[in-house]
């Protein structure tokens, strides 16, 4: 099937659908007159290496759940719990699952432009700045004007993934007081630990599978397309991680008495990762790609997304992308290989004369499904062995210090693997039809999204399709200082939620 019958597909069941009632301007006035409700939400620290600040989280939740008619249960895990919360209408309808995160990433206070980053800030656009904006006057704004004066609200998890759970909130408030009927049944099952590879989550959806039996999976996490246009992910990459660590003296040695004679473990650390990559970004170790293959009804639909790659390098400030593909979508479809970080001594201040002991550097390794991550770690390994390296899990002891001329330290985690939903998936077809439906706009189609979730598991042991919905904007700063949300995109992922819930899925 071609893209543009599709389109037309999605344009005749736009132009069927247009009379009825339109709630655009209700649905506005109410996710103003109730964002003190979201400002709370917000105000709940996050980060889940703080268990008594999530389980007073989870407590919030699941009284706001239970609130809207929601039967909710604590599913246990070796670490946090995970919340399942199910409103069911009719057991002979279909039952669809919404996977929520709500949890967040830690934070550098000092790198954030308001006090706390759990005490919510209103701000607009000023030229290139954002400036505190009065709410109290927002409040009388129209849509139209908060959309023009880019007016957001700055605080952790306002977009990643908090304002998500709240817009679902308010659309079930919004469709309970309207009397619109909710036309499948519902389980949330929402992750308290994502932002840390969510670590039990694979086994408790074995563990829990008859309670999360569902007919399709649904994901709001992520970021629409920077054009603002209605977007669906049919695809996410999956996560792994890589800790390597070079060694040098067994303690930091005088670089005056001692350079040129102590090995430096920084150096040794740079040739072996120089060596994974060209200098166009290309991972030079033999099968890495190995099983992704791009056909030319692939590259239509990559080719369909409306990326201007001129402009996101124009943000990031650098002239030449990486050649893995010939373009940001085709980027993604291939597994990465990224440093994310390398620590080694003292640097600035407190930078001293020596030859450090040892260098760390951290590695992960986004996965596509043609990919396995556990095999791709071997390749890694073997890749560095063939350097004359001696690779251990452990540290090492004087007498391997003594017998091995260059050492590393190698341990690995996979997460979660990928998943892929095929876009002309009955359940693709359902979502693109309510997203003409619902702004009378054809969404934009991504085969897969760069970044991940753990999907896969939901996938594969439960057996079913999942897409992803993305509501926030693409500039939202997530997982770094100054996150945030623009006011229009929690109103418009509100309405998303309603068009979604009110729509017969067969």
């Amino acid at each position: 099937m071609k893209i543009i019958k599709i389109i037309s597909i999605s344009v005749l069941l736009f132009s069927s659908i247009n009379a009825q009632k339109n709630y655009k301007e209700d649905i506005f006035i109410q996710g103003i007159e109730n964002m003190d409700e979201f400002i709370e939400f917000l105000s709940y620290p996050n980060d889940a290496n703080y268990k008594d600040d999530i389980y007073k989280l989870i407590d919030f939740t699941e009284n706001k759940f239970n609130s809207l008619d929601f039967k909710t249960t604590r599913l246990i895990t070796e670490t946090l719990p995970l919340l399942l919360a199910e409103r069911e209408i009719d057991s002979d309808l279909k039952t669809i699952l919404i996977y929520l995160h709500l949890d967040g990433q830690p934070i550098d206070v000092s790198k954030w432009n308001q006090d706390d980053p759990f005490s919510p800030v209103f701000k607009k656009k000023v030229k290139d700045n954002f400036e505190i904006f009065n709410w109290s006057d927002g409040k009388d704004y129209s849509f139209e004007e908060l959309d023009k004066e880019d007016v957001r609200i700055f605080a952790r998890s306002s977009s990643d993934a908090k304002g998500p759970v709240m817009m679902l909130i308010q659309a079930i408030r919004f469709m309970d007081s309207q009397k619109i009927k909710q036309k499948f049944n519902i389980k949330l099952i929402m992750d308290f630990e994502e932002e840390k590879s969510s670590p039990s989550l694979p086994f408790a959806v074995q563990k829990y599978k008859d309670k999360l039996k569902s007919d399709a999976l649904l994901i709001f996490d992520g970021p629409q397309h920077e054009s603002g246009l209605p977007t669906l992910n049919f695809g996410n990459r999956g996560i792994s991680s890589i800790t390597l660590k070079t060694y040098g003296p067994v303690v930091p040695q005088h670089s005056g008495h001692f350079g040129n004679y102590a090995p430096n473990p920084v150096f040794r650390m740079s040739n072996i990762l120089s060596s994974m990559k060209d200098e166009n970004g290309i991972v030079k170790i033999d099968g890495y790609y190995d099983g992704v293959e791009l056909t030319d009804e692939i590259k239509e639909y990559l080719d369909a997304v409306p990326d201007d790659e001129t402009n996101m390098k124009d943000k990031m400030q650098f002239k030449n992308p990486e050649s893995v593909g010939n373009s940001y979508q085709e980027s993604i479809q291939y597994p990465s290989l990224n440093v994310r970080g390398i620590s080694s001594g003292w640097v600035g201040s407190e930078s001293r004369t020596i030859v450090p002991s040892e260098c760390i550097a951290e590695i992960d390794v986004r996965l596509v499904i043609e990919t396995d991550g556990h095999r791709l770690h071997d390749l890694i390994k073997k890749h560095i062995e063939s350097l004359g390296y001696m690779v251990i899990d452990k540290e090492p002891t004087k007498e391997m210090r003594l017998k091995y001329d260059k050492i590393v330290r190698f341990n690995s985690q996979v997460s979660y693997p990928a998943f892929r939903t095929d876009i002309k998936s009955k359940l693709g077809i359902w979502l693109r039809n309510i997203m003409v439906k619902t702004f009378g706009k054809e969404p934009v189609l991504k085969r897969t999204s760069g970044g991940s979730v753990p999907i896969s598991p939901f996938v594969n042991t439960l057996n079913i399709p999942a897409v992803g919905v993305p509501t926030v904007n693409k500039d939202n700063n997530q997982h770094s200082p100054n996150e945030n949300i623009k006011i229009t995109n929690y109103i418009n992922g509100i309405e998303t939620f309603i068009g979604i819930l009110s729509s017969e899925f067969n």
